[in-house]
């Protein structure tokens, strides 16, 4: 991950990095722009260890039961990815539960969508707008691509070429629907096999739960890194992954403000 040092006080940081963001905003025109920290020239992390990112969250499914986010919210998580769809006619059962109680307890959420490769893209796409209000308080949506060896009833590994294009489609139609580019969210195995160099221009959510990302994704500017799979929370019964944001504090909130969905 590259890491910008800035050489002003922090005073004067504080004013410029309004400065610049107000800037692209006018320049961009949207929310799609990209306006990540290495653009803006804000500060970011280097550390290798997940205690050195000052800012996480996690993300859920109907597998960590009913959650309590306001004990979630009170134990210092910063977001939550909940699960929303998968393929073209799958509902998590606690979606609507997890996206109504975690906007309650004022934990920012974004909705996360388990990609089926025996499906058209644009399809899933339909499902997952059909499902995922349009909400200017989330997080950006989240295509999840991954292989699936274990599934009754697809385990194909489609070739790069219709996989990038597959993607493009859900993610598209997900940016005109939302306003705001989606995120990928990819273990090592399917990036190594298909995706480096794939998607410049989107945001990255990266699996490592024994290494940083770094040494398993060469040349992947990274946003989330999914470090542990056994994590626990005040608020959640059991294991949950958790997962920690590239950037300070500041660069959170200044991310939040750049990547908001359109009303």
């Amino acid at each position: 991950m590259r890491a910008i040092h800035s050489l002003l006080s922090r005073a004067a940081f504080g004013s410029r990095l309004l400065i610049l963001v107000g800037a692209a905003l006018v320049v961009a025109g949207c929310r799609s722009a990209s306006l990540d920290p290495t653009d803006l020239g804000l500060t970011g992390v280097s550390g290798s260890q997940p205690h050195h990112y000052p800012v996480h969250g996690i993300d859920v499914s109907k597998y960590q039961g009913k959650i309590d986010w306001e004990a979630v919210r009170a134990g210092g998580v910063a977001f939550a990815f909940i699960k929303s769809t998968e393929g073209g006619d799958r509902l998590d059962s606690a979606f609507r539960r997890n996206w109504d109680a975690a906007g309650a307890a004022g934990v920012p959420r974004g909705a996360y969508h388990f990609f089926y490769w025996c499906r058209p893209g644009i399809e899933q796409a339909r499902w997952f707008i059909e499902n995922v209000p349009r909400d200017p308080a989330a997080l950006p949506p989240v295509l999840d691509v991954e292989w699936t060896p274990d599934s009754p009833t697809c385990t194909r590994r489609p070739p790069r070429d219709e996989m990038v294009r597959e993607m493009s489609a859900f993610m598209d139609a997900l940016e005109k629907h939302y306003g705001v580019r989606p995120i990928v969210y990819a273990p090592i195995d399917i990036h190594r096999d298909r995706l480096v160099g794939t998607f410049p221009n989107h945001s990255f959510w990266l699996r490592g739960v024994k290494d940083h990302p770094a040494k398993n994704y060469p040349d992947r500017d990274w946003h989330f890194w999914q470090w542990t799979a056994t994590g626990t929370v005040p608020g959640v019964a059991g294991p949950v992954d958790r997962n920690a944001f590239f950037g300070t504090k500041t660069d959170w909130v200044t991310w939040l403000r750049s990547h908001r969905p359109s009303s």
